[in-house]
């Protein structure tokens, strides 16, 4: 067996995807692929367009075998945190053997280049200094890089899927993990493009948009359930309610705000009247769209700072084949493994506590469907078998 890992959130699945699966069996010999994938909320700070076991479904019936779920708060966290839970249940499976990831430039040696060169310039004076005069952290990064690395590695770091591809690298060498990272270069459509040079693959983003506006997106995606999609929007009214209704104090132990940002966010929600200008009032030049949405979301889904203090303590499967069940098989895994959330949550103090806030924050999603949908469905759902 050679068991490949990937990293995704697949929101939706689309050719692009399975362009990269199919390049992981091909080029390296993946003979068995275990994808860790964000539940019902993504990482860009927003409700997944389809439900997990709808995506799971799809990934299962286009080439991956095994799809286990990064909890909540690491799919809502930084870019960073976000590759330190996957990598963290990829590793804990004692199985895998290679960490599969797109990337733009597709080398794997200027990948941990880069890599390094983000450690080094964390640790530096530069980068606070930078931050303290009110660069936002990926261009103070970007700033500190360039003081001692070259053009090249900075071109590097400009790319998103780069970006994601060096906290994957960071994150094996911080668990001295065996597992070897290898990168399959991009096709076609950038990320957030709305333009691509090949006509059947279009981003995850501008496929979104067009779902949403009701177009036909069928040459773009394998064959999917999309009758009833989600939409941030039909929180918003929930959202700005419950942000009313916190502290300072509770905004502060939301995470990735710093000192003095719950001021900020406090003061643009009493003067907001829609989620759109909420996110533009607490913006500036230091803090990120994409950051400010992942904090407004996640104060509203009631995360906190101390949700992302350990590692997760169980890997919950949403779904999988025969190949995937060959997989388990072969697993020495380090942490609780199961279909059920309900039975995961009886494993430890930390296992109930991480699984009550999953079914709490998919209970919020469920109201995001344009189909609403009833409490407590995440500790009844049944994992997608495939033959």
């Amino acid at each position: 067996m050679n068991v490949c890992g990937i990293i995704c959130e697949y929101n939706p699945f689309h050719n692009g995807h399975k362009y990269h699966i199919g390049q992981t069996r091909e080029k390296l010999g993946a003979t068995h692929i275990v994808g860790v994938m964000s539940g019902n909320f993504t990482q860009r700070g927003d409700v997944a367009i389809v439900d997990k076991f709808k995506r799971a479904e799809t990934a299962l019936k286009n080439g991956v075998d095994l799809v286990i779920e990064l909890p909540v708060a690491f799919s809502l966290a930084s870019a960073e945190q976000f590759a330190q839970g996957a990598v963290f249940l990829l590793n804990s499976l004692g199985c895998v053997n290679t960490l599969s990831f797109g990337s733009e430039c597709g080398n794997i040696d200027q990948l941990k280049e880069a890599a390094g060169a983000v450690c080094f310039a964390r640790e530096s004076d530069e980068l606070t200094n930078y931050m303290k005069n009110g660069m936002s952290y990926p261009a103070a990064l970007q700033k500190a890089i360039g003081k001692f690395y070259t053009d090249d590695v900075i071109e590097t770091l400009a790319a998103p899927n780069n970006t994601l591809a060096v906290e994957y690298i960071k994150a094996l060498d911080e668990l001295a993990s065996p597992i070897k990272p290898v990168t399959i270069k991009r096709k076609a459509a950038g990320h957030d493009s709305e333009v691509s040079a090949d006509p059947e693959i279009a981003s995850a983003s501008q496929i979104r948009r067009l779902l949403q506006a009701g177009e036909d997106i069928s040459a773009f995606v394998p064959d999917c359930d999309f009758s009833n999609i989600a939409s941030l929007a039909n929180l918003e009214t929930a959202i700005l309610s419950r942000l009313r209704y916190m502290s300072k104090n509770e905004i502060e132990k939301t995470p990735n705000v710093l000192t003095g940002l719950e001021n900020r966010i406090y003061k643009a929600v009493r003067v907001s009247t829609n989620l759109n200008e909420l996110l533009f009032l607490i913006k500036t030049k230091r803090y990120t769209l994409s950051r400010i949405r992942r904090i407004v979301l996640s104060a509203y889904l009631g995360i906190t700072k101390n949700d992302l203090k350990n590692n997760p303590s169980y890997v919950r499967i949403l779904g999988m084949n025969g190949r995937g069940k060959e997989i388990l098989a072969a697993a020495e895994c380090k942490l609780p493994i199961d279909t059920s959330l309900a039975q995961l949550a009886k494993k430890s103090d930390m296992a109930m506590k991480q699984a009550r806030l999953e079914e709490r924050c998919d209970n919020q999603y469920a109201l995001a469907l344009g189909r609403r949908q009833v409490c407590g469905l995440d500790y009844t759902a049944k994992p997608v078998i495939l033959d």
